[in-house]
């Protein structure tokens, strides 16, 4: 099979937009989200729902909306407006202007990081969950341990350790053994 050259292909990334119109408004809409953008949007929309050690569905669906229109539309906003995302959000679905903006984003994209974000979201949520578990099986087993470090500690008969010295430098041929942290 003959090798083909990749800039031979004169391949360019998708820049294509969709106008869409919305109250005598015409906006843009991205037909191709490239995939770091794509990667932020999914983390950011995580981060932004994540209430302990779950992620609430409410936020989850309200940031992951409003991260497309920020994402994928030519729309700016002030930090005033994007102060107090719930009511930016309440106004987009509300008014009716969020569903034209998602339909105009192509169902393949849409559905991508629709996927991404829940198999993201499971895999982040089973992580925290086994990761909580090992920490409460540790917490509750540190007492128990904790007590048998200080039996041991009570029962140490330092002559019993010069015993082990004086076998274990027997059995090194007479040679003392070094007990430093940086041989042991």
């Amino acid at each position: 099979m003959a090798k083909v050259s990749f800039t031979n292909l004169k391949l360019k990334i998708n820049k294509e937009v969709k106008e869409i119109t919305f109250n005598n408004t015409k906006v843009e809409v991205l037909q191709y989200l490239p995939i770091e953008d794509k990667y932020d949007l999914i983390m950011i929309t995580l981060q932004q729902a994540k209430e302990g050690n779950i992620y609430n569905p409410v936020k989850l669906e309200m940031y992951f909306n409003l991260n497309l229109v920020y994402s994928y539309t030519n729309i700016s906003f002030t930090e005033k407006q994007r102060e107090d995302e719930a009511k930016l959000y309440d106004t987009l679905v509300s008014s009716g202007f969020l569903n034209p903006i998602i339909e105009a984003i192509p169902d393949d994209e849409y559905n991508e990081l629709r996927n991404c974000i829940e198999i993201l979201e499971e895999k982040l949520e089973n992580n925290e969950k086994s990761f909580a578990a090992k920490l409460a099986d540790f917490m509750e087993e540190l007492p128990n341990k904790m007590q048998e470090a200080a039996k041991i500690a009570e029962n140490f008969d330092p002559e019993q350790f010069k015993n082990v010295i004086n076998f274990a430098t027997a059995a090194n041929g007479g040679r003392p053994i070094d007990f430093s942290k940086e041989n042991l």
